[in-house]
């Protein structure tokens, strides 16, 4: 009788070893935070992420309630083109306030808010 050996299944998505995000120091800080500059480095470092699709796809089939994903800004689980600063909105809008806009795939534009 031969013996067989079951390996258990790797915990890490193949695209999530590919990720940019891999690569990144304190992650979860950046990618998990209510400061708009770590946001906007976070959609900066997706930018350039060759599984930014297969990221947002994960995040959305998840359900996933916050945090930087595929480049979007997840919020109550519902993507967010905008997040302003606690507070009283400023009369003219800062430059250091405004969050990179990275385009959602073809397929997922119907989730994208109007």
């Amino acid at each position: 009788m031969v013996a067989t050996t079951v390996l258990p299944e790797p915990t890490t998505r193949t695209w999530e070893r590919l990720a940019a995000c891999a690569e990144v120091d304190d992650a979860t800080r950046i990618f998990f935070s209510d400061d708009l500059g770590d946001i906007a480095t976070a959609k900066r470092v997706c930018e350039g992420c060759p599984v930014m699709v297969e990221c947002l796809e994960t995040a959305i089939d998840r359900g996933e309630q916050w945090g930087v994903w595929g480049g979007q800004l997840l919020i109550a689980g519902k993507i967010v083109m905008t997040k302003r600063r606690r507070g009283r909105p400023p009369k003219h809008p800062r430059p250091e306030d405004q969050l990179p806009q990275i385009p959602l795939p073809e397929h997922l534009r119907h989730l994208q808010p109007a």
